[in-house]
C-alpha cells in the first residue's frame, strides 16, 4: 500500500492489496481491512424553506406549493471513465474457474500472485503498460499475497516495477528517488519537483572537486530529437514552469528537468508499516502523500481514513499526477490500465456483495 501500500500497501503509498483468488476474495468479504468504498451522495431537499425560523413550525397556506424532494443524485460509479482494454479475457477464465500454476502447482484464478505469472489467460490478450519511471515495491514478509494489490503492477508493467521482500531493500540516492507514504512531513506530488531539485544542488555544492555535469543542450538544439513519448522510460526532461502564485513560500527558484528516477511504495498492512518505514535505509528519502486521492478498495481497514490507498491504487495515481503536475503534460489514460485487474474485481466483488444482500 505506498502511503504504504494497503494489503499490500504502498504505496503512500497506502496498503492494502487485493486478492488475486475470487473465493478467496468473497470468503474475506466480511473481514474487511482496507480503504473503504466511496459513499453515495444524500438526497437533496430543493423545497422553498420559510423565510421565517418561526414559520417551520406552521401549518403551510392552503395555497403554498406543496414540498417536493428531488430523488438522490446516483454517485459516479468508483473507477469510472478509465480507458480498459477489454475484460473478456477475465470472463472466461472465470467462468473456467482456478487452474493450477505450471511453476508452483497452486490453484490460482487469473495469475499466480506467488509466481507473478498469468493463469489460463493468454498473455497477448492482457495489456501492458509502460512507465515513464521505475517503481520499486517493498513488501512485508506477513503480508497475504493472495490479499495483495502489488501483484497487478508486476504483471502488466513487468519491465518498470520490481518488488523486494523486506528486509531486502536496495541502496537508494536520495535526489532522485521518493517514497510514497502518508503522514506528519510528506509533501504533494507537485511540490515533489522542486524538492527533489534542491536536494541535487546542494549535494553538488557539498561535492565542489567534483567536475560539473556537460550542459545537456535543448531539444530544439539536437539533431532528430524528439519529445518524450509515451512509455519512455528515461527521466522526466520536461522544464518545470511555475509560477508566483504557484510557488510555495521558502522555497528556492530552480528549473529544470525534475530528477526523479524511482518510486518507492510499501506493500502491507497498515498495522505492519511502522517496521518498514524506521528503516534507517529509508530514512532519507522524500515522503510524498497522494492527499486529494481516495480509496475504493473493496477491504476497509478499520479507523484508517479512505485517503489511504491500496498499492496499485497508488502507483495508479501517482503516476497520473506525476504526468499532468510534474510533466506538465496532458493525462489521456496511458496509465489506466494498470487498474485492469483491480476494476474487475471491484465489480465481481461488490456484484457478489449485493446479491448476498450485503450492500
Amino acid at each position: 500500500m505506498l502511503a504504504p501500500l494497503q494489503s499490500t500497501y504502498t504505496i503512500a503509498l497506502n496498503p492494502i492489496g487485493s486478492s488475486l483468488i475470487l473465493n478467496s476474495h468473497l470468503q474475506s468479504v466480511s473481514r474487511m481491512s482496507s480503504s473503504d468504498v466511496l459513499a453515495s451522495p444524500s438526497g437533496v431537499d430543493v423545497s422553498s424553506s420559510p423565510k421565517s425560523p418561526l414559520a417551520k413550525t406552521q401549518q403551510p397556506d392552503k395555497d403554498s406549493k406543496p414540498v417536493t424532494k428531488q430523488n438522490p443524485v446516483p454517485a459516479s460509479p468508483p473507477l469510472h471513465g478509465l480507458k480498459l482494454a477489454p475484460h473478456r479475457e477475465l470472463e472466461q477464465a472465470q467462468q473456467r474457474g482456478r487452474l493450477k500454476c505450471s511453476s508452483c502447482g497452486g490453484s490460482r484464478m487469473f495469475f499466480c500472485y506467488t509466481c507473478c505469472s498469468l493463469v489460463g489467460v493468454s498473455q497477448q490478450e492482457i495489456p501492458s503498460v509502460k512507465l515513464p519511471i521505475k517503481i520499486d515495491i517493498i513488501k512485508h514478509p506477513s503480508e497475504v499475497d493472495g490479499k495483495s494489490t502489488a501483484i497487478h503492477a508486476k504483471i502488466l508493467a513487468p519491465d518498470d516495477v520490481t518488488i523486494y521482500t523486506y528486509p531486502c531493500i536496495p541502496d537508494y540516492e536520495d535526489d532522485k528517488v521518493v517514497l510514497v507514504f502518508p503522514g506528519p512531513g510528506s509533501v504533494s506530488v507537485e511540490e515533489m519537483t522542486w524538492r527533489l531539485q534542491n536536494l541535487a544542488v546542494m549535494k553538488s555544492a557539498a561535492s565542489p572537486d567534483e567536475e560539473p555535469s556537460p550542459k545537456r543542450p535543448r531539444a530544439e538544439e539536437t539533431p532528430g530529437a524528439t519529445q518524450q513519448a509515451e512509455g519512455h522510460t528515461s527521466g522526466a526532461t520536461h522544464t518545470e514552469e511555475r509560477g508566483g502564485e504557484a510557488g510555495i513560500e521558502g522555497q528556492t527558484e530552480t528549473t529544470g528537468a525534475c530528477p526523479l528516477q524511482r518510486v518507492v511504495f510499501i506493500d502491507s498492512t497498515w498495522n505492519q508499516t511502522t517496521r518498514i518505514i524506521t528503516d534507517e535505509r529509508l530514512q532519507a528519502l522524500l515522503r510524498v502523500e497522494l492527499k486529494t486521492r481516495k480509496t475504493c478498495f473493496w477491504r476497509h481497514q478499520k479507523g484508517s481514513p479512505d485517503t489511504y490507498l491500496a498499492t496499485i491504487e497508488a502507483v495508479y495515481y501517482f503516476l497520473k499526477d506525476y504526468q499532468e503536475l510534474c510533466l506538465r503534460q496532458e493525462y489521456t489514460g496511458q496509465y489506466d490500465n494498470l487498474m485492469y485487474f483491480y476494476c474487475y474485481l471491484h465489480t465481481l466483488i461488490n456484484k457478489a456483495k449485493t446479491t448476498a444482500g450485503r450492500r
